[in-house]
């Protein structure tokens, strides 16, 4: 990937899709294209979106055009890269949530995933892209897995309940990825992250994931005194991974790993994470000392908490020269000041 390529971005008003491309900026790439459906760019991040949609505009050196597009019409992606002509594509777009959305919209989880990823894959390979990062979750691995959790655990066991059928779908992308590389050759690969956060990120209690949503009802319990609750025990790990150092190894992948060096390891995909976990009680003190909120906090046993551990192992990913940077805590930091910047 040069920075003269054209990059299309599918998601582009997302947590992931915002960050890569404040990345490419950063990195002082020139011919970047996004699409957004339903969160208008003006939304995300005044200093870097214009609120005029209907034409390109600069900033600093990048070019951005906007693509307003339903990505689970089939119609509408192809009439895209026909549009667009991209040479990489990074497929951030999708339906996500918490632990609380994952178990309720059961059917919207699985249904409109499966229709971006295999709508904007099986486009990529009719339209010829010479490259194509998918990004998935590390939801896909059994709940059972061995701790941390290979890319060659992917299939050897059930998936937690809760998000099985989010997991599925990200499946599904991976093996469409590889199966077309197996096929025809063409250049796409999946990375698989960790737990995210950061800028940008869904702050909704009701659908969010766990660091957005508990930094939410602490500043809502901080202004209000009131109490937080939490699902769950409390004990179970979770990795966590800021967006910025996804970003960083999505654009460290696609200048340096190539569909065949990474089917040719025996896997489908390639892990990104910390190596790191910390308990959800662990992490709930960290963010309540971070707002600097003391009020009553309770633990609801009676909601799910989902797998015990859930930690990548990220031995490959750094055999080839990359490693996290952003320490949780500072990235906390960042989210929550962004999050008061946010609100006004």
């Amino acid at each position: 990937m040069e920075k003269s390529s054209k990059i299309l971005i599918a998601g582009g008003t997302g947590m992931v899709g915002s960050a890569i491309i404040r990345r490419l900026i950063k990195g002082g790439f020139t011919d970047i294209h996004a699409t957004w459906r339903t969160k208008t760019p003006q939304k995300m991040d005044h200093s870097l979106f214009q609120p005029d949609l209907k034409v390109s505009f600069n900033y600093q050196t990048s070019p951005i055009i906007w693509h307003k597009v339903d990505l689970t019409r089939q119609m509408e992606v192809e009439k895209l890269y026909s549009l667009v002509k991209p040479d990489v594509v990074i497929i951030a777009a999708a339906r996500v949530g918490g632990i609380l959305a994952n178990d309720t919209y059961r059917a919207q989880f699985i249904y409109e995933n499966l229709a971006i990823e295999t709508n904007l894959i099986h486009a990529a390979h009719i339209y010829k892209i010479k490259k194509l990062l998918f990004l998935g979750s590390s939801c896909i691995y059994p709940k059972n897995a061995p701790q941390p959790m290979r890319e060659d655990y992917l299939l050897t066991g059930e998936l937690e309940p809760t998000n099985e059928p989010y997991a599925i779908a990200k499946i599904a992308g991976i093996k469409l990825c590889e199966n077309y590389y197996r096929q025809y050759g063409d250049n796409f690969i999946s990375v698989m992250p960790t737990n995210l956060y950061g800028p940008n990120d869904n702050f909704d209690p009701e659908t969010a994931h766990v660091i957005p949503s508990l930094i939410h009802k602490f500043h809502e319990a901080k202004i209000g005194n009131g109490k937080v609750t939490i699902f769950g025990t409390g004990k179970p790990r979770r990795e966590f991974l800021h967006v910025d150092d996804l970003t960083g190894a999505c654009i460290y992948i696609l200048k340096n790993l190539d569909a065949t060096q990474l089917y040719s390891m025996g896997i489908s995909h390639i892990n990104v994470g910390t190596g790191k976990d910390i308990t959800i009680s662990e992490l709930v003190k960290l963010i309540a000392s971070i707002i600097e909120v003391d009020v009553d906090i309770v633990y609801n046993k009676t909601k799910p908490s989902g797998v015990k551990q859930k930690l990548l192992d990220i031995t490959r990913i750094k055999g080839f020269g990359w490693k996290p940077k952003v320490a949780l805590e500072n990235g906390i930091r960042d989210t929550y000041d962004w999050y008061l910047k946010a609100k006004g």
